[in-house]
């Protein structure tokens, strides 16, 4: 499949690793929908790529939600190709602390966002993928999945965390296997450590610290670098039910 001419839902779209595979579908000629919570960012987003992106206030933990979204995008562009889901929440939190536990609203809220909610979003996209007609492939529409190498290589208070990046890892190749028969591809990236909002309040010599973990290149990635791998993803498609790890080799230590 081709990005140009197609019409892609992005959540979590407004900054970050979804806001730069708007920019490079945008710039490919490609439609998109910036699904995001953040409507202040998402809006002037949207305006900033121009007529080929609009933006849909999405929660990606309601079902309702999720519906709108996908009709919505339906109603404003006649037609929806592909999903890339980057919307996600980190909690850092050890199980034990000095006088409490891990607070079970914070690890089932990192869970609904991540993992329910990226599962939300795929069912409801998937659900209208399956009628588009197919290419010369068979294809029919891509998914792609943001997984994180924590969900390989956890860390000491990435309790939450990780458990829902593996489940993401999980989810992919049963869903791929499933929804083969309807002309959909699943796949999965994994980043390491990338240049997102998480990161933004760090001085540079702290960003510049973190990016030295990585073996080659020692830096922190480029959300631009996210958003090729996905270009790579939806044009190849032999790519299919893979978690693929973008980390430049790292592995992470039980301990930043």
């Amino acid at each position: 499949m081709q990005v140009k001419d197609k019409v892609w839902l992005i959540t979590g779209a407004a900054s970050g690793m979804g806001g730069a595979c708007a920019k490079m579908i945008t710039e490919n000629g490609g439609k998109v929908i910036i699904a995001d919570i953040n409507v202040k960012k998402g809006r002037k987003f949207a305006e900033q790529l121009g007529d080929n992106a609009i933006f849909i206030k999405t929660d990606v933990t309601s079902e309702e939600d999720a519906a709108h979204t996908v009709a919505d995008a339906m109603a404003h562009f006649g037609k929806l190709d592909g999903l890339i889901n980057c919307a996600a929440l980190g909690v850092a939190e050890k199980i034990l602390n000095k006088k409490s536990t891990h607070s079970l609203e914070h690890f089932s809220r990192v869970v609904q966002i991540n993992l329910i909610g990226t599962f939300n979003m795929l069912k409801q996209a998937a659900d209208q993928l399956r009628s588009n007609e197919p290419n010369t492939d068979g294809e029919c529409g891509v998914i792609i999945n943001t997984a994180s190498i924590a969900g390989f290589e956890g860390q000491v208070g990435q309790a939450a965390y990780s458990a829902s990046k593996a489940g993401i890892s999980g989810l992919t190749l049963p869903a791929a296997r499933e929804l083969s028969r309807y002309g959909i591809r699943v796949v999965t990236i994994a980043p390491g450590l990338f240049e997102t909002p998480l990161y933004e309040s760090l001085p540079e010599s702290a960003k510049a610290e973190l990016g030295e973990m990585t073996p080659f290149p020692q830096r922190l990635g480029h959300p631009s670098e996210y958003a090729a791998l996905a270009r790579q993803i939806i044009e190849n498609p032999m790519l299919n039910g893979e978690t693929i790890r973008l980390d430049g080799a790292l592995r992470l230590p039980p301990n930043l």
